[in-house]
């Protein structure tokens, strides 16, 4: 399997670009802040302003699934009815 391949099975969200899908939360927010300050500029073609909206798109979705992620983690973490703290796998309901 070559490695484009390989990281399209592992690109979990789907409709995204797996260079996105592969960002951590921190370089996907810069990214975006990046593209902000381009559109913000008024110094982008009309052309490239649509491309880079478009990726801005991507990285905000990308950017709120990993939050979700992080959300649904920390609700894990549950306050025992004894006042101590208790955690459950991520994985059960």
């Amino acid at each position: 399997m070559s490695e484009n391949n390989a990281e399209s099975a592992l690109n979990e969200e789907p409709g995204l670009p797996d260079d996105i899908a592969a960002m951590n939360f921190e370089d996907a927010l810069s990214a975006l802040e990046d593209i902000v300050k381009s559109l913000e500029s008024g110094q982008v073609s009309l052309e490239k302003s649509i491309d880079i909206y478009t990726r801005g798109t991507q990285l905000r979705q990308h950017c709120d699934n990993k939050l979700k992620d992080a959300s649904a983690r920390i609700e894990k973490i549950t306050k025992m009815q004894d006042g101590a703290l208790g955690a459950t796998a991520f994985d059960e309901a």
